[in-house]
């Protein structure tokens, strides 16, 4: 639908995450409500996309404070980053920092050793290997890499490559093979595959769908937790005191040291660089205010946070496309349709 009025969709933090939001985040707070009173010591470890819109929603909105967010994407880079160097991945680590599909890798290290200077060299000569099966494959400026200092996510193509990504999504909806068709198309192999009870392996379509090394990274999660490994992973939590000049009930996504009571953030940086921070602030208000509109189905809130949204950034065209996802998505969002709702809640 996005893509109709000239913009880029994106499933997280683009139009189509902020309705995808909308939609999730109060089924989340019922479970994390549910969780409080019947299992209020377990941990929620959510994979549910927009995940860091809905850590932020559970972290202002759910009385349950055990969660974590979880994602993919720094395991597919360190991945990317074996790749290039031609090892295997355990060797290598990464800390990042940053939002979910946000996050900058700062200090890389293989077998512990901080190599950051030469592994980066290598990553700027190919960086088309450091991607998700989800995203166009463009290789990045050299220049700019150069200029940033730090490894930017797949993700971060839809702003710093907006116009390409975005010349290339319009060509695919012109042929009928958009993203959203895709996915559709996959999942109904999945469910056929699944249909199998003697299944007995992981459907490599999985990965066509973007979920590569989930399983993986909620195994190490869960076995560190219940086993206070104190090893470092790469989360969605509460920021605290770790990056100084952001608010410290804010979710950021930060390597942290996982422990039995949960994510302690790395502190290996005290505040974002400059060249970083106008973005991610961005990314962050569109997450506070995609929160408060799921939670309260509060038109307004959901108003701002599309027109602020960096890939929209019209008001005229940004208000037209909210009113017709929320009608196409009405029968998903009662907060934002019943009267009775809106009466004891606005």
């Amino acid at each position: 639908m996005p893509l109709s009025y000239g913009f880029i969709g994106q499933e997280t933090n683009g139009a189509g995450g902020l309705v995808n939001g909308l939609r999730t985040i109060p089924v989340i707070l019922e479970i994390a409500d549910e969780m409080n009173e019947l299992c209020p010591d377990a941990w929620l470890i959510n994979f549910t996309n927009p995940v860091g819109m809905v850590t932020e929603a559970l972290a202002r909105y759910s009385k349950h404070r055990k969660f974590i967010g979880l994602c993919n994407t720094p395991v597919g880079i360190e991945r990317g980053i074996a790749k290039i160097l031609d090892i295997d991945h355990s060797r290598v680590r990464i800390d990042f920092a940053g939002l979910n599909h946000m996050i900058y890798g700062f200090n890389i290290f293989v077998d512990n050793q901080n190599k950051t200077s030469e592994v980066f060299e290598r990553f700027i000569e190919n960086s088309i290997l450091v991607n998700m099966k989800n995203i166009d494959p463009m290789e990045w400026d050299e220049k700019f890499l150069k200029a940033l200092k730090l490894i930017p996510c797949p993700y971060h193509k839809y702003y710093y490559k907006q116009r390409d990504m975005l010349e290339s999504q319009l060509n695919q909806y012109k042929n009928g093979i958009t993203r959203a068709e895709e996915v559709i198309k996959t999942e109904s192999e999945l469910f056929n595959i699944y249909k199998n009870s003697e299944l007995n392996r992981k459907p490599i379509e999985l990965e066509k769908r973007g979920g590569a090394y989930y399983s993986d990274a909620a195994c190490n999660l869960i076995s560190s937790i219940y086993n206070n490994k104190r090893d470092l992973q790469v989360v969605s939590t509460i920021n605290g005191t770790t990056i100084k000049d952001f608010p410290p009930e804010y979710a950021i996504e930060i390597t942290s040291r996982i422990t039995k009571d949960g994510p302690v953030p790395y502190k290996f940086i005290d505040e974002f660089p400059v060249s970083i921070k106008g973005l991610i602030n961005q990314i962050k208000t569109f997450e506070i205010l995609g929160a408060e509109a799921a939670m309260k189905g509060n038109y307004d809130k959901a108003l701002l946070a599309i027109t602020l949204n960096p890939l929209i950034a019209n008001d005229i065209l940004g208000h037209r496309l909210l009113d017709e996802m929320l009608e196409s998505n009405k029968e998903y969002l009662p907060r934002f349709f019943n009267k009775e709702f809106h009466r004891e809640n606005q």
